[in-house]
């Protein structure tokens, strides 16, 4: 279901649009702000979970990467 909302942009950020839809990237300004908004939302994602990584502390002496994913995948199957 879409939605409609109205913003208010700095003619800046409106020249983007225009440019970004003028160059044939995209159809509309519409899915210039739609792909924008994923974007945002991944950064967010990442940034949460870069804050979770930090948070959870450093991993034990000797520990690979491989060890690490490995532990990783088995808590994923496990919930």
């Amino acid at each position: 279901m879409a939605g409609k909302i109205s913003i208010s942009i700095t003619d800046e950020h409106a020249a983007l649009l225009q440019e970004a839809v003028g160059s044939g990237a995209y159809a509309s300004s519409s899915e210039v702000v739609r792909e924008a908004l994923r974007e945002w939302r991944a950064r967010r994602v990442v940034g949460e979970l870069w804050d979770a990584g930090l948070a959870s502390g450093r991993a034990e002496p000797g520990l690979t990467m491989a060890d690490i994913k490995r532990e990783a995948r088995s808590r994923r199957s496990a919930s």
